[in-house]
């Protein structure tokens, strides 16, 4: 089996169609989505970041002042004026007025023998000096705690000054309320699952992590606590689950606790992962686009050129089949031109029987009789065919004439019988009725009298083709007329009751090579070269028809001069 050329143009344009476009596209969009992504997880990373700094700032500022008010009540009273329980709480009610944050208030010497305290809790008289905290205190002159249970037994933490006074130390500590820091430090809300909290050096929770996590637990998930450092580091990391969470951490300004603000990396990059669906979403709608688009081009392309080459040997073959007609016109013109020889001979030696045959008459050798009768209508008949067959020839000899167009001053009424009479016998012969109408004052116009000819001969062809197509042999009619229009020139209708031409057609009639005709029956040519004649001729040629009715072409020539 012969496979078809067009299988593999088809694949060539439609790979084209399809690759070309659709690399630059996913192109395009891959490299978009690159930069939308870097960009959009630049931008939440950076939103976190800053979200961490500012809690930062705000838990330092928060712990600064805790520190700033003791520090302002060391410097405003003495030892012994803040030893006395009444002068101590005193103190402590104006501190809650500024702040309350404060849970208590405790006066210690250097011996760690707690002397006054104002608060909740029976701390009067409790020694110290093993603490931790208080052994820090003593050495630094300041310290911030990490939660512990201490005599109390529940977590809190506490804020710890120093004063070198008349040779001893004595120290002012205040407990800091742990709920209203916890507060504090948790009311960050990222997303639906953003929170915030605070480790120490060790992972444990200094502060409640909403999503599970109490005081003094340590951290399930381990995070990796960094050496301390400035500025804020990110990272993403999974849970025991498997989860995986955006962490950003930074450290305390004046205390040895990490600040932790996680969020599910899913809720931080929703967008992120929205903006992904649709750019799959877009690059499938936009795949199935390109790919459909390409199939109906490729399809109209290939079916076009299918077309273009049925259309081309077409054209060949109307232009054989018109070479050969040319070749046909040529033997034509020659066969008349060699019968016209043999016709005038024979014309001559009819002329010489005539005259033998009145001279015999004229001598009395020859009696009126039946046969003499029947013999002179014999040569008269004989006249007639050899004059009708002259004609013919002539006819046939200037049709086929090649030569430049000579206009002459031609009367219509005269020329055009000449031309029906070359198309009578076939119109007859196919029972086909030929009517003539002329006006009687129509001008003369000036064209080339053969050109005319073959235009008319082909529109009389064209009708009796028509006729027979619905007719057969039988009701036919056509209708040949001419009038003067109203601006002086002159109208030549060709009129037919055959089968029509539809509207279609109507608009394509004259173009070069396109006929309606079955393949043999015509070349396409007739009317273009018609359209051409006439319009050389400075006139026009329309046509009326209806499909099924019959049809009308109308030649308007302009008169002579």
């Amino acid at each position: 089996m012969k496979k078809s050329p067009y299988l593999s143009m088809r694949r060539t344009i439609l790979g084209s169609m399809i690759l070309v476009p659709l690399t630059t596209f996913v192109l395009i969009l891959g490299i978009g989505y690159y930069y939308f992504t870097n960009s959009l997880e630049t931008s939440t990373i950076n939103t976190m970041k800053r979200i961490v700094e500012d809690h930062r700032q705000m838990i330092d500022s928060f712990l600064s002042e805790r520190k700033s008010d003791l520090e302002f009540i060391l410097l405003s009273y003495s030892y012994q004026y803040l030893s006395s329980p009444d002068n101590l709480r005193n103190v402590f009610d104006r501190l809650q007025e500024v702040s309350n944050a404060f849970v208590d208030l405790g006066v210690f010497n250097e011996q760690g023998i707690h002397v006054a305290y104002q608060g909740p809790y029976k701390l009067t008289g409790k020694i110290y000096r093993e603490s931790d905290w208080f052994k820090e205190v003593m050495r630094k002159g300041y310290y911030v705690s990490d939660v512990f249970l201490g005599f109390r037994r529940v977590p809190h933490f506490i804020v710890a000054i120093a004063r070198q006074e008349a040779g001893e130390k004595w120290i002012v500590r205040a407990t800091i309320d742990t709920y209203i820091f916890n507060d504090l430090v948790e009311k960050v809300r990222i997303g639906k699952t953003g929170e915030a909290y605070l480790l120490n050096t060790s992972g444990v929770f200094q502060t409640k992590r909403r999503s599970g996590g109490n005081l003094m637990d340590e951290d399930p998930e381990n995070i990796r606590i960094p050496a301390s450092h400035e500025g804020i580091r990110t990272f993403i990391e999974k849970d025991p689950r498997g989860e995986k969470f955006l962490y950003a951490t930074t450290w305390l300004k004046d205390k040895k606790w990490l600040l932790v603000v996680r969020q599910q990396k899913a809720d931080a990059f929703k967008a992120l992962r929205t903006a992904s669906y649709l750019i799959v979403f877009i690059t499938v709608i936009g795949g199935i686009v390109i790919i459909g688009i390409a199939m109906f081009l490729t399809e109209r392309i290939v079916r076009r050129m299918e077309s273009l080459d049925m259309e081309k040997d077409k054209l060949n073959g109307q232009l054989i089949r018109a070479s050969r007609l040319a070749e046909l016109g040529e033997m034509a013109a020659g066969f008349a031109h060699e019968i016209n020889n043999p016709l005038q001979i024979i014309k001559n030696e009819q002329a010489l029987m005539d005259m033998i045959l009145s001279e015999l008459k004229d001598e009395g050798q020859l009696k009126p009789s039946e046969s003499l009768a029947e013999l002179e209508d014999s040569m008269r008949q004989i006249n007639i065919q050899i004059t009708r067959c002259a004609d013919i020839t002539q006819a046939i000899l200037k049709f086929g004439r090649q030569r430049e167009a000579v206009p002459e001053d031609l009367d219509i009424k005269s020329f055009i019988p000449e031309i029906v009479n070359m198309v009578a016998n076939k119109a007859s012969v196919n029972g086909i009725e030929l009517s003539q109408e002329y006006s009687t004052e129509i001008p003369l116009i000036r064209v080339d009298s053969g050109q005319l000819q073959q235009v008319l001969i082909n529109l009389f062809n064209n009708a009796i083709d028509a006729i027979i197509a619905k007719h057969g042999s039988k009701g036919g009619k056509i209708v040949i007329s001419a009038q003067p229009t109203e601006d002086g020139k002159v109208r030549i209708l060709v009129s037919d009751n055959g089968c029509g031409i539809t509207q279609e057609n109507q608009r394509k009639i004259f173009s070069p090579f396109y006929t309606t005709k079955p393949v043999g029956k015509g070349t396409g040519l007739g009317l273009s070269v018609c359209y051409g004649i006439v319009d050389n001729m400075g006139g026009t040629i329309e046509v009326e028809s209806e499909k099924g009715v019959g049809t009308t072409f109308m030649i308007i020539l302009p008169a002579a001069a």
